[in-house]
C-alpha cells in the first residue's frame, strides 16, 4: 500500500480521536514533523513508529494497511506480492526494508505477518521498541539483530522470538540483501 492512503488513516485516526498533532506526538515519543509527514505522505512510516501510532489510537497496527475485508482463510499467493502492495520504510540514505502484508483484509487478527526485503543500510541504524512481541525466521541472506547491547547474526533457515519493548533492529548482514518472514503481536 502507497505511504499516502497508511498517512491519510493515521491522520483520519488522529481526527477521530479528536487528537491534536502535538497530543499524538506526545502520546508515542514520535517526532511531530515526522508524524506530519507521514500524514502528508512525505515520509514513510516503519513498523516501529505505526506500532506507536495504533497503540495511541486505540486500533491494530493493520487498520492502516488494510485495503479491504476478507473472509477466512486469508490466503496471499507469493505472485501477488508486488512492490505496489508493500509499505515501504526507509533507513539511513537508502530504502533499508520493503514490507508486503500478508494478513491484508483479516479484521479479527491478533498478530500481523509480513514477508519483508531487507537491503544494506548506510550507517548505524537506530533501535526503536514498541509493546509486544516479534518473531522472524530468516528465509535468505544474512540478519543481524541488535537486541539491547547484544548483537546476533542469522542466517537461512535461523529464527529469533524476542519481547520487542528490549530496544531492538533487524537488518541485512554484510553488503547483500536479506529475506525475512515476521510476525508481530502487539497488544491492545
Amino acid at each position: 500500500m502507497e505511504r499516502g492512503k497508511i498517512g491519510a488513516r493515521i491522520k483520519t485516526w488522529r481526527e477521530r480521536k479528536n487528537l491534536t498533532v502535538e497530543q499524538l506526538a506526545e502520546k508515542t515519543g514520535l517526532d511531530p514533523k515526522f508524524i506530519e509527514a507521514m500524514e502528508e505522505g512525505a515520509a514513510a512510516p516503519a513498523l516501529g513508529p505505526m506500532v506507536k501510532l495504533a497503540r495511541a489510537l486505540g486500533t491494530r497496527l493493520g487498520t492502516f494497511t488494510d485495503d479491504e475485508l476478507s473472509d477466512d482463510p486469508c490466503i496471499t499467493r507469493a505472485a501477488t506480492r508486488t512492490p505496489d502492495s508493500a509499505v515501504q520504510a526507509s533507513g539511513g540514505k537508502n530504502l533499508a526494508m520493503t514490507y508486503h502484508h500478508l494478513g491484508h483484509g483479516k479484521a479479527d487478527r491478533h498478530m500481523e505477518p509480513f514477508f519483508i526485503r531487507l537491503d544494506p543500510e548506510d550507517g548505524e541504524p537506530a533501535l526503536s521498541s514498541h509493546e509486544g512481541e516479534e518473531f522472524v525466521v530468516v528465509v535468505s541472506g544474512q540478519v543481524v539483530l541488535r537486541y539491547g547491547q547484544e548483537v546476533h547474526t542469522l542466517s537461512a533457515g535461523d529464527s529469533m522470538y524476542y519481547n520487542s519493548v528490549v530496544p531492538h533492529h533487524v537488518g541485512a548482514g554484510g553488503n547483500q540483501a536479506a529475506e525475512i518472514y515476521a510476525v508481530i503481536h502487539v497488544p491492545f
